[in-house]
């Protein structure tokens, strides 16, 4: 697993307590409404995190519906399942979402937040979520747009990237780096969807204040192992200077900010 995919050690706490009410939770309730969900709905989340959009999808789904919530790293399972209240239709597992042990036409919705980003071969993922996916069943995921849509993941990346020379850190170009409707498009076609919206969302959001948010943009995410890589970074000088960068942009106490992200629907 890359650095880049490794949300483990304090990440998975600090991850949710910094970053999920601030940019998680506004998706999360957009991307569950977007469910239709009949009786004996069969429901897979993939990278489901720390449970964020899961508790979202237990509210939407029927009594005799199923939920399988899915991730590739177990210390965010762990987390999640300290965080959301324990449910006879929800089961947990590690899995990895390019290679899932599941028959054909097993589910009806296939829901991912914020992870089709990090696969590593985004064509074999959406093949593989179209094949568990039954006829007629619904494949939903959001994804951010570029850095110059979302200042606070530009500021995060220029900022972390100006303390270093040569080499720095890249994990903020992963996430902010498949935003172009054109390029999501084909790939969903190349994966054989032939269905499919792109809907452009702007929501806008509050942290309590810039050093809140810089905690989980810094210490909250994979970059926090890229920054403890390299000799001599400070991983609390950079994250003041994320804060310091932040309240200049969306004021210190509370910061305020806008997210924009695409949300893809297709049907099977």
């Amino acid at each position: 697993m890359g650095s880049e995919t490794r949300f483990d050690g304090s990440i998975p706490e600090l991850y949710d307590r910094h970053l999920g009410p601030v940019l998680f939770e506004p998706h999360a309730r957009d991307l569950a409404s977007r469910l239709r969900l009949a009786p004996r709905s069969r429901v897979l989340e993939v990278a489901c995190g720390t449970g964020i959009v899961t508790r979202r999808l237990l509210s939407a789904l029927p009594s005799d519906g199923r939920l399988l919530a899915t991730d590739l790293n177990e210390a965010m399972l762990d987390h999640a399942r300290g965080r959301v209240t324990s449910d006879p239709r929800l089961e947990w597992s590690v899995a990895d979402a390019l290679r899932l042990d599941h028959p054909d036409g097993s589910f009806d919705a296939w829901v991912c937040q914020f992870g089709v980003m990090f696969f590593p071969d985004k064509v074999a993922g959406l093949r593989e979520a179209r094949r568990v996916l039954r006829p007629g069943g619904t494949l939903v995921f959001n994804v951010f747009r570029a850095h110059e849509h979302n200042a606070f993941g530009r500021i995060a990346d220029e900022t972390v990237r100006g303390f270093f020379a040569s080499d720095p850190p890249g994990f903020y170009r992963v996430p902010f780096g498949w935003g172009e409707e054109t390029v999501i498009a084909g790939t969903l076609t190349d994966a054989g969807f032939t269905s499919f919206t792109i809907e452009r969302l702007e929501l806008e959001t509050s942290s309590a204040s810039a050093a809140d948010l810089a905690v989980g943009l810094v210490r909250g995410n994979p970059i926090v192992h890229e920054l403890r890589a390299r000799s001599g970074a400070d991983v609390g000088m950079v994250e003041a200077a994320v804060a310091a960068a932040l309240g200049r942009e969306g004021g210190a106490a509370p910061w305020r900010g806008v997210l924009r992200s695409l949300v893809v629907t297709a049907r099977r």
